[in-house]
């Protein structure tokens, strides 16, 4: 009875220490090196890629699209505008979701139609010129992006309401386009964020 109750504290106490040992080793010393490591070798994706305006100001993430909107809520017209967000309220890191709708779900349906109407409206073109991530969120509901397409669709409206050549605004969508990777992989893109901030940069 001695040697079994022996036998059991030590492998009770065997099991505290494996334990203690795997708590400091995975729970202490990996997260302090695996951070340390991201702070010194990429310092700026460690840190939620933060995007800063000239005079230092963080504005937001390069990673996390946001809306740029007034008082009120409405669309500012000098500002190039994000793709639609299903994302709690609108562009929420907290609640990162799309509409899981499907395509046939009328909702959706309604939803797109009056994107489409409102997107048309706001930048003075033909609804059937709106291009399709101008109506519809990402899965994220909070991609920062979006297609060179659309971009070139909201130039026009945003150099007439800061007083700027439309060329030169073009040519400043065109600066900050990403093109596919490798050549063949995705399609052109635009971070809103950047393309915004190198705008307040131009003189009116």
């Amino acid at each position: 009875m001695n040697l079994l109750v022996r036998g059991s504290g030590r492998t009770i106490w065997t099991a505290i220490r494996v334990m203690m040992i795997l708590t400091l080793v995975l729970g202490v010393v990996y997260p302090l090196t695996i951070t340390a490591i991201g702070q010194f070798v990429f310092p700026s994706q460690a840190n939620g890629s933060i995007v800063s305006a000239t005079d230092g100001r963080p504005v937001g993430s390069a990673l996390i699209g946001q809306p740029f909107t007034g008082n009120a809520g409405n669309p500012l017209r000098e500002y190039f505008q994000p793709r639609p967000s299903a994302a709690g309220d609108g562009y929420d890191a907290a609640a990162s979701s799309g509409s899981n709708l499907g395509p046939e779900n009328p909702d959706l349906i309604a939803a797109i139609t009056q994107r489409r109407r409102q997107v048309a409206q706001f930048n003075d073109v033909p609804p059937d010129q709106v291009p399709v991530d101008a109506l519809t969120a990402s899965g994220s509901g909070l991609d920062p992006h979006i297609s060179a397409s659309y971009a070139l669709l909201q130039a026009e409206r945003v150099a007439t309401a800061r007083n700027l050549p439309a060329q030169q605004v073009r040519a400043l969508i065109d600066a900050h386009t990403d093109r596919r990777l490798l050549g063949y992989i995705g399609e052109p893109r635009v971070n809103v964020l950047e393309l915004n901030l190198a705008l307040d940069e131009l003189q009116p």
